[in-house]
């Protein structure tokens, strides 16, 4: 297996580990950055007073969007000639991350699917990944993600194994020890009412810098960075990039949010690009008390508006906030 050009398809089996990626440490300069580009407005993440009120440890806790997005771009070791992925499902968040702590993620292939593109009869493979990320050697983050991945030759291998389905939501799934004596209270003087029904956050965003979030978080997939290796006449962008905002979206909607335990899955329902403008809508599909807050779960749908097009739905994502 070549890992400069590759890995392609065929040079994938079931129990892969990949090398992994450099080790990354969580300082307040990649926070900074990561703030710059994306905006969010998670108040633990923005206020180390705050943060040490509510959690009792002194350093701010690092955004679960950073998080995940240094995970994800670790991961790409395996994803180098990704045409897109199609899936992220059973994000756990295990324990709430510090600045000063430092990551690092390996990668495994847990199941392999010959696919055909329906228009062109274009040949690839998708690919079950299991990825583990860890802080400080303690294991914190474990999710499954599905890239489609480009073929060397022109014969497919026969895989044709099981990726899985969506998991029923269940948000006990979702507690964690490590957030039971957070004093989440202290977020009230945010917003006390938890919005219900379906809210249009009225901004509006424009995705920019996307090479600079995939260069922050070392993601090599060559679709992201080189237009030549894009399925479309521009770059495809990052599809975490869109997460990044509408999690930025969301923390300006349910203001009092402590932090995400985890996704319970997130679809990319369409491509987006550099400009593109996005707006997003969130409303609370389930909700229980933990604690002294809530675990409340979102379905957070992202939109784009493109000159003389309708709005096209580019994201479903259902995470899973604390709050107070």
């Amino acid at each position: 297996m070549s890992t400069s050009d590759g890995p392609y398809y065929e040079d994938m089996e079931r129990g892969l580990i990949f090398p992994a990626a450099p080790a990354v440490v969580l300082d307040s300069g990649l926070a900074s950055v990561y703030q710059s580009i994306v905006g969010e407005a998670l108040p633990l993440v923005l206020d180390p007073k705050l943060c040490g009120e509510i959690t009792g440890i002194e350093q701010r806790i690092v955004s679960p969007g950073l998080l995940l997005h240094l995970s994800i771009g670790a991961s790409t070791v395996a994803t180098k000639k990704v045409i897109a992925n199609l899936f992220y499902r059973n994000v756990r968040i295990l324990r709430p991350v510090f600045l000063g702590e430092v990551l690092h993620t390996t990668t495994e292939v847990v199941a392999l699917q010959d696919s055909r593109s329906k228009n062109k009869g274009t040949l690839r493979g998708k690919v079950l990944l299991k990825i583990t990320t860890f802080a400080n050697d303690e294991k914190v983050l474990e999710y499954y993600r599905a890239p489609l991945i480009r073929l060397k030759g022109k014969e497919l291998p026969g895989h044709n194994d099981d990726l899985g389905s969506d998991s029923k939501l269940n948000l006990n799934d979702y507690q964690r020890s490590s957030y039971k004596d957070w004093k989440l209270s202290l977020l009230q003087r945010y917003e006390q009412d938890i919005p219900s029904g379906v809210i249009n956050d009225p901004l509006k965003d424009v995705l920019d810098q996307a090479l600079a979030l995939v260069r922050l978080t070392q993601n090599v997939a060559s679709v992201h960075r080189d237009v030549n290796a894009s399925p479309y006449p521009n770059r495809l962008v990052y599809g975490g990039h869109t997460v990044a905002l509408a999690q930025a979206s969301l923390s300006r909607i349910f203001k009092n949010t402590a932090t995400i335990l985890g996704w319970h899955l997130c679809n990319h329902t369409g491509p987006v690009f550099e400009e593109d403008l996005l707006s997003f809508q969130h409303e609370v599909i389930d909700k229980q008390e933990y604690a002294s807050g809530n675990i409340i779960a979102v379905r957070s749908r992202v939109f784009v508006h493109r000159d003389n097009e309708e709005p096209q739905e580019v994201l479903e994502w259902i995470p899973i906030i604390l709050t107070s």
